[in-house]
């Protein structure tokens, strides 16, 4: 039987009771904060991308080409002194399988600096309407729920990347399709934003946290009235 070598990360920060116990304050503190960098980082994209142009004539890597554009808006509203930083493309190596085979790899990590194998990620989607979520819920059911995604975070997140349609009606064919209980967020209650609780399938003999919550942020893409609210509160928050 081929087994799985090493890597360094694994050599530098073994799995033990202390590693657990870190993942878990972790991400039970971070979310708030991270989650307010995203929503920031999304205002600013408005204000410096997406309202200059006219999204809908994009048909080539919008997904690649949305979420690094937005990688560094997050970042410019970072000052450095976050126990975590912010990579675009990071990969998840604690779920690989046996070489040659590649790494999952994040649209967005948000990594803990002191054990850079504990990733609070986030998953991008386009949706082209409000009703075309299969590849959104697709990565919900096959990655998060079975650990593949996330496995040492009790928490990660969503991006919908809505050009048509109204996200109300997004997040009700997400509920049916997953299917889940979407609730809002009570430190975001004017934006988009929905969580949803599950129970994961942790493989055998992994102490993977069980409980998952997944956050579900939908960003208008197509300029709207709503979205230049949104960046009305760049000055204030720059």
């Amino acid at each position: 039987m081929i087994r799985r070598r090493q890597t360094i990360s694994e050599l530098r920060w073994p799995e033990t009771d202390e590693f657990m116990e870190i993942s878990k304050d972790w991400c039970e503190t971070a979310s708030i904060n991270i989650l307010t960098f995203v929503w920031k980082g999304y205002d600013l994209l408005v204000k410096e991308v997406l309202s200059q142009i006219d999204c809908s004539q994009a048909e080539d890597d919008i997904e690649r080409d949305i979420t690094q554009l937005l990688e560094p808006e997050i970042r410019s509203f970072m000052t450095g002194d976050e126990p975590y930083y912010v990579q675009h493309g990071s990969y998840e190596r604690e779920t690989r399988q046996v070489a040659p085979a590649q790494p999952k790899e994040y649209d967005i990590a948000f990594i803990l600096r002191a054990n850079r194998r504990i990733i609070w990620p986030l998953e991008a989607k386009v949706l082209k309407t409000d009703g075309a979520v299969g590849e959104y819920v697709k990565e919900i059911k096959d990655n998060f729920i079975t650990c593949r995604y996330a496995p040492f975070s009790s928490q990660g997140g969503m991006l919908g990347y809505l050009f048509s349609g109204d996200s109300n009606k997004a997040f009700s064919n997400i509920e049916t399709k997953v299917p889940c209980t979407l609730n809002d967020h009570p430190d975001f209650p004017t934006r988009d934003h929905k969580t949803s609780d599950h129970q994961r399938v942790v493989p055998s003999g992994k102490s993977y946290p069980v409980n998952f919550r997944c956050h579900h942020l939908l960003f208008k893409i197509i300029a709207t009235g709503a979205n230049a609210t949104d960046t009305n509160n760049i000055s204030s928050i720059e």
